[in-house]
C-alpha cells in the first residue's frame, strides 16, 4: 500500500494519565506514525521528529534541552490542560486564567491555511475556555475561539531557528476534527508538507449517474482535479465532455493507464471487471479507488492487495455509505453504550418490484443479488461488529422474476468467533418490508424503520407533480430502547448527524496528500468480499455453513 513518510513522536506524559488515550489511539491507527510515551524527557531526542509535552512543569535543564532540539530542527508541541503554570518564553505566548466550561466555536485565523484544507469553517468543541496571550510578534495564531465577541488565540505556532513550536489550550483530544488538525501539525513539522499539491484523477467507466457524481465530487475536493474519463462508449465520452468541459477522454484503459496527468483512477465499471482493471491501473503506478464490491471473490481481492503492496500505491473501495447519518448515529449510540454490548444485528433492504433490466440484475456481471446493496450493508456490519467471522450461511429464493438471473431474495447469516450474530436480507419480493436496522444489546435495542417520503411540485395544468424519494436515500426513523434498573423500557431518539457533501473524496485526498487514515479500511472491504463469496457457496450448496475464519 501507499507509504507515507515515517514520523516518530515522543509524548512526555505520566503512564497512568488516560487523558490523551483517544489522541494516541488515533495516531497509532496510521502505520507511518510511531508515538512513544514516557513520563520523563530522555537525554537523547535525536530519534524523534516532534516532542509533545502535557502540562509539564519544565525544569531549566528540560527547557535548555528542548530549546537545543528546536533550534536544530525539531518540533515542540505543548498541550496546556487547565494549567496556569508559566510557559517557556520560547513559545511566544502565555496562557490566560482558566475560564468556565462551554461549547467553544473554533475557527482558523486564516481560512486558507494549509491545515484547513477540506475541513469545515468552524469546529464546535467542549471544554473549559482558556485563551492564549501573545508575547512575541512572530507568534502566529492558527486557531481562535469566539469569546465575548473577540477572537482569542487557542492554538499558536512559532518558528524558532530550524524548528517549530506549537501551543494549544484546547482539551477536546477525542474530537475527530481536532485530532486531524493536531496530526497535520505533526506532519507539517516532521515531513515534507504537500501544500498546494493537486492529484490528477481519471474516471474509468462513465455511467450516467455514478461517473458524474465522482466527477462532481472530485472537482469539489481541494487537492483533487478531474483530468480524464475513459469509456468504451463514445456517447458516454461525449456526455462527460458536456458535464466537464476541460476533461480529456480515452477510449481504452491502456490509454488511461499511460496518461501521465492521471495519478488516481476511480474504477466505476460493472463488478465482473473490477479486479482486472484495478490490477491494470495499479501495475501502471496509479492509485486506485474501486466501486463496490471490491471484487467478486477472495482470490481476486488477494491479488489486488498484493499488487497494491508491490507497487506501493493506494487501493480503496468506494464505501461512501460510511457517512450515512443513520449508520453514524447507530455507531455513536454503540460507542456511548446506550444498549450495552451489541450481540445481534439484522439489516434489510428491498421491496416487491420488478428488478431493473441493467447489469445489476445479471448474476455473471453483478455477482448476484447480495453483491449490490449487500456490499454496503455488510461493510456497515463488519464495522459495527469488528470481530473475527467464523462461519457464513446463505440462502436464496427464485420464485417470481424469471427474466433476470439474479435471485429474487438472498439472506446471509454470519456467526462470529465471539458468539455474536448478524443477518442481511436483500429481497425483491417483500410486499412488507422488515426494519432497515434491528440491533439487540445487553442493555437495550435499536430499531430503524424505513421512511417513505413524497415531494409535490405545483403544476398549473396537472395541478401537481409527484416525486417519490427512494426510501434507501432517506434517513430511517431510528429509536433506541433502553432497559432501566426498574425493568421499564425507555424509548429515545438518538442524535442524527447532518449529511456531509462528498466526504469520501475529502477523506481520500486527506489520506493521499497527508497520510490521514481512511474511514473505510481496505481490510473491511476484503472481509466483505470473503463473506459474499462464502454466502454464494453456501447458497449453491443448499444453505450449508461455510467456515470462514477471517479477522
Amino acid at each position: 500500500m501507499i507509504h507515507h513518510p515515517s514520523i516518530s513522536v515522543l509524548f512526555v506524559v505520566e503512564d497512568n494519565d488516560a487523558t490523551l488515550r483517544s489522541l494516541l489511539s488515533y495516531l497509532q491507527s496510521m502505520p507511518h506514525i510511531r508515538p512513544v510515551t514516557t513520563p520523563q524527557l530522555p537525554d537523547n531526542l535525536r530519534p524523534y521528529d516532534m516532542v509533545v509535552t502535557y502540562n509539564s512543569k519544565n525544569s531549566a535543564d528540560t527547557i535548555e534541552s528542548l530549546t537545543r532540539y528546536v533550534l536544530s530542527g525539531g518540533g515542540w508541541f505543548t498541550l496546556v490542560h487547565l494549567s496556569e503554570n508559566p510557559l517557556p518564553e520560547l513559545f511566544g505566548v502565555q496562557q490566560e486564567p482558566v475560564g468556565p466550561a462551554a461549547e467553544l466555536r473554533i475557527l482558523f485565523e486564516n481560512s486558507n491555511h494549509p491545515l484547513a484544507e477540506r475541513l469545515p469553517d468552524a469546529v464546535y468543541v467542549n471544554g473549559h475556555y482558556q485563551g492564549l496571550r501573545k508575547t512575541a510578534d512572530d507568534t502566529q495564531t492558527v486557531l481562535y475561539a469566539d469569546w465575548h465577541y473577540s477572537h482569542t488565540p487557542v492554538l499558536t505556532q512559532r518558528v524558532v531557528g530550524e524548528g517549530r513550536l506549537v501551543c494549544t489550550t484546547l482539551q477536546a483530544y477525542s474530537d475527530s476534527r481536532l485530532q486531524q488538525i493536531f496530526y497535520r501539525l505533526l506532519y507539517r513539522t516532521a515531513a515534507q508538507p504537500s501544500d498546494g499539491r493537486v492529484l490528477g484523477v481519471g474516471i474509468l467507466g462513465y455511467a450516467p449517474s455514478v461517473g458524474k457524481i465522482h466527477g462532481l465530487a472530485t472537482e469539489a475536493t481541494s487537492g483533487l482535479n478531474l483530468r480524464a474519463v475513459c469509456d468504451l462508449n463514445p456517447e458516454r465520452l461525449n456526455q462527460a465532455q458536456q458535464d466537464f468541459h476541460a476533461v480529456k477522454t480515452h477510449r481504452l484503459p491502456e490509454s488511461l493507464a499511460d496518461d501521465p496527468e492521471v495519478e488516481v483512477v476511480i474504477i466505476a465499471t460493472p463488478p465482473n471487471v473490477h479486479a482486472q482493471l484495478c490490477l491494470q491501473m495499479m501495475r501502471a503506478g496509479k492509485h486506485v479507488v474501486c466501486e463496490k464490491p471490491l471484487a467478486l471473490n477472495r482470490r481476486e481481492s488477494d491479488a489486488l492487495v498484493e499488487m497494491a503492496e508491490k507497487r506501493k500505491v493506494h487501493l480503496g473501495c468506494h464505501q461512501n455509505r460510511r457517512w450515512d447519518p443513520d449508520y453514524l448515529a447507530i455507531k455513536q449510540a454503540l460507542i456511548d453504550g446506550l444498549i450495552g454490548d451489541l450481540f445481534y444485528l439484522e439489516s434489510f433492504v428491498g421491496d416487491f418490484n420488478h428488478p431493473c433490466g441493467y447489469w445489476h440484475s445479471h448474476a455473471p456481471v453483478s455477482g448476484g443479488t447480495a453483491y449490490d446493496w449487500g456490499a454496503h450493508y455488510l461493510d456497515w456490519l463488519v464495522s459495527l461488529i469488528p470481530d473475527k467471522v467464523e462461519s457464513v450461511v446463505g440462502t436464496r429464493h427464485k420464485r417470481v422474476w424469471h427474466d433476470v438471473t439474479n435471485a429474487d431474495q438472498e439472506r446471509i447469516q454470519i456467526r462470529f468467533a465471539s458468539g455474536k450474530e448478524a443477518e442481511f436480507i436483500h429481497s425483491n419480493i417483500a410486499a412488507a418490508r422488515k426494519p432497515k436496522w434491528y440491533l439487540l444489546g445487553t442493555g437495550g435495542a435499536i430499531v430503524g424503520l424505513w421512511r417513505d417520503v413524497t415531494a409535490y411540485e405545483v403544476d398549473p395544468v396537472l395541478y401537481f407533480h409527484q416525486h417519490d424519494i427512494p426510501a434507501t436515500e432517506m434517513t430511517p426513523d431510528i429509536t433506541v430502547y433502553r432497559r432501566y434498573h426498574t425493568g421499564k423500557i425507555i424509548c429515545q431518539k438518538p442524535a442524527i448527524p447532518g449529511r456531509e457533501i462528498y466526504p469520501f473524496h475529502h477523506n481520500l485526498a486527506d489520506h493521499l496528500l497527508t497520510g490521514e487514515p481512511v474511514t473505510a479500511p481496505l481490510a473491511d472491504s476484503v472481509k466483505v468480499v470473503s463473506i459474499l463469496e462464502a454466502a454464494a457457496l453456501s447458497m449453491a450448496n443448499g444453505g450449508t455453513p461455510e467456515v470462514l475464519n477471517v479477522g
